[in-house]
């Protein structure tokens, strides 16, 4: 691993920052000063900032409660994204696995795990639940055909993998899904002729968003909780 990528990975400190870092002669390796950030570290290397020995960590696991207007995104020129609600964590490395539109809420997701993001978000292998309430009363024959499959507009020759959805009042359901198509769940109910007025992610690979976090905020997860992204079908 080069010199400035794992300062990066045990520090809050970004690569152009570890830069600074070496001109200042604040880093060495094996007891030595050094000035190379691209310096390949062997497995018997150590390396200390400041007199103070760096371990490398494990990786990092997150969930946050998505507010409106946050992108989901590591970095956008025009919106905030959800590695900016991180604050205290270096974003280094880390990706969100599962995106929400925009506008949607809730549940999502953030790692530098790439091989656990790709099992939480594999179609058909892990369920998520959303909240929605539209714009006008759901029609009695959505949970059935929600549940055969839709065609969605652009996608006709392919309907979707079967879903459940369970209303909880004239506007407002429950639905679960299996695969992640873009803007699925508005898709789905405009393919029924009604409109998503708002759209809340609850739940990801069995996965619950906490109760106790407000919109924007943020906490690792626990360690049951990566578990459970772990195993297939949980």
């Amino acid at each position: 691993m080069r010199l400035d990528k794992f300062v990066a990975h045990t520090t809050p400190h970004s690569r152009s920052e570890v830069r600074l870092l070496l001109r200042a002669g604040r880093l060495r390796v094996n007891g030595q000063p050094v000035k190379d950030a691209g310096l390949a570290l062997g497995p018997t290397d150590t390396v200390a900032l400041d007199g103070t020995l760096l371990t490398l960590r494990g990786p990092r696991y997150f969930m946050l409660n998505k507010p409106a207007g946050v992108v989901s995104a590591t970095e956008d020129g025009e919106h905030r994204t959800v590695l900016d609600l991180l604050r205290g964590e270096n974003p280094e490395g880390l990706h969100i696995a599962g995106r929400l539109d925009i506008d949607t809420t809730g549940l999502v997701l953030i790692t530098d795990d790439g091989q656990w993001s790709h099992r939480v978000k594999a179609p058909g292998r892990h369920e998520k639940r959303y909240r929605v309430q539209t714009a006008r009363p759901i029609a009695d024959d959505a949970e059935t055909r929600f549940a055969t499959g839709l065609c969605l507009r652009g996608e006709e020759d392919q309907p979707t993998l079967p879903a459940c959805l369970q209303r909880l009042g004239p506007c407002e359901a429950l639905v679960w899904l299996q695969e992640g198509r873009y803007h699925q769940v508005k898709r789905m109910f405009a393919a029924i002729g009604n409109h998503v007025e708002r759209l809340h992610r609850e739940a990801v690979a069995g996965i619950e968003l906490d109760p106790a976090l407000s919109p924007g905020e943020w906490r690792p997860l626990t360690s049951a909780e990566i578990a459970v992204g772990r195993v297939p079908g949980s």
